[in-house]
């Protein structure tokens, strides 16, 4: 599959922006995203698999507790098997923690020694392998021939799959190499931040024992995640879990899975923002950017290279003109403006040099106008200012407004 198949092919800007000698940014290789008609059809499953699994009145009410017999409330035990229906799994458990929590949840059950894609991991996943005392082995899953080299010489029984991208330059399959884990005899985990409903298929969907991921990306209230997959996986993550103070609460479980019906159509609608967002920018729309990429870095997003080393400043002077300036869930429920951030820590690992000339931006809630309208107003002051080492101070008293120097300017088709 190729994974750039729904996404139109990057315009190349002109060659005064690529010299050698400068900072660039890699090829990268986007998931494939659902289109909105798709999206739609799976907003209506998810409702038809509620209406399977809820009565009347249980959508209004919740409650709370270890109810014998379940361990659980009754509510969050519906929502789990929701869940589960919808992704076509054996069983689904809510746990706390968000998509931390899942992960470390499902790591429990696995034993190494553990095979991992060879590129940085996200910090809170390294602080799990290692509290896990999990024995891990490294190997690029952008190389087909060296994974299978692998997993036929190799002493594994599991393999942990993050589905986004850990390096920019990743090109693999997820599901060819769940695919290649499954022919070998060895069970995966993956890690779906990030990806669930915004690829056409999760990893249990592509054949994974167990996606993990945060609901609280999805729109959900704070701290709840899910483990889906596996009969056997998820009922040693529950059991795992039996306290009552760590048991996501009926009320929890209903926030998550009413926020959760509107996420596909919404992600879409992000998703073709950001590609028409790349391609106007690629197109020479704002002058100081020179060059552009879609990548899975962490959210699906932008990456947009400076023509200047002022990555670091831009994002503060973008807050005056409405953008956020740090994400709180990489599309919480709190998250409505478009996002202008540095690169994700993972990212900087792999390649350090592109923190003072490369900003990150996801559009959230807003239009490609408006994204583009931000850029060019933080750049356009940017050009103007004399370089500060001082951060944005979020608690300034003075309003935004008086930073606007010019009406907003929607984008003409003319």
């Amino acid at each position: 599959m190729n994974p750039q198949a729904n996404l139109p092919h990057e315009a190349k800007l002109p060659e005064t922006a690529k010299l050698p000698g400068t900072v660039q940014l890699p090829e990268t290789f986007p998931l494939a995203t659902v289109p909105l008609q798709d999206a739609i059809a799976k907003q209506f499953r998810l409702m038809e698999c509620t209406a399977a699994h809820f009565e009347g009145e249980q959508l209004f009410s919740a409650d709370a507790g270890v109810v014998p017999g379940l361990g659980r409330p009754r509510t969050t035990a519906r929502v789990e098997a929701v869940l589960a229906d919808f992704f076509g799994a054996e069983d689904a458990a809510l746990v706390q923690g968000a998509g931390t929590g899942a992960i470390r949840a499902a790591l429990a059950t696995a034993h190494g020694p553990l095979l991992l894609h060879k590129a940085p991991v996200y910090r809170s996943t390294e602080v799990t392998l290692r509290g896990l005392g999990l024995k891990t082995v490294e190997v690029d899953f952008n190389d087909a021939g060296a994974l299978r080299a692998a997993l036929e010489s190799g002493p594994y029984t599991w393999a942990y799959v993050q589905h986004t991208r850990q390096r920019l330059g990743d090109s693999y399959d997820p599901g060819e190499v769940l695919a290649a884990c499954r022919a070998a005899g060895v069970r995966t985990i993956v890690d779906d931040n990030y990806a669930v409903l915004r690829t056409p298929a999760a990893g249990v969907e592509l054949g994974a024992d167990a996606s993990c991921f945060s609901l609280f990306k999805l729109h959900g209230p704070e701290g709840v995640g899910v483990v889906v997959g596996a009969r056997d996986v998820v009922a040693r993550v529950r059991a795992d879990n039996y306290s009552g103070g760590g048991q996501v609460q009926g009320h929890q479980a209903l926030d998550a899975l009413r926020a959760l019906t509107h996420v596909p159509v919404m992600w879409a609608v992000q998703s073709q923002v950001g590609t028409e967002v790349a391609e106007r920018l690629a197109a020479g729309e704002v002058e100081g950017v020179a060059e552009v990429r879609i990548a899975n870095a962490q959210d699906r997003c932008l990456l947009v290279r400076l023509d200047r080393p002022v990555a670091r400043e831009l994002p503060a002077v973008a807050a005056k003109f409405g953008a956020a300036p740090y994400p709180v869930g990489s599309n919480s429920r709190y998250e409505i403006a478009p996002l202008f951030y540095r690169m994700s820590s993972s990212s900087l690992d792999d390649a350090p040099e592109l923190a003072d000339w490369t900003v990150r931006i996801n559009p959230m809630r807003a239009g490609a106008d408006l994204v583009i309208d931000i850029l060019r107003r933080a750049l356009r002051e940017l050009a103007h200012a004399p370089r500060s080492t001082e951060p944005f101070a979020p608690d300034r008293t003075e309003p935004f407004a008086p930073h606007r120097t010019e009406p907003f300017a929607p984008h003409s088709k003319d």
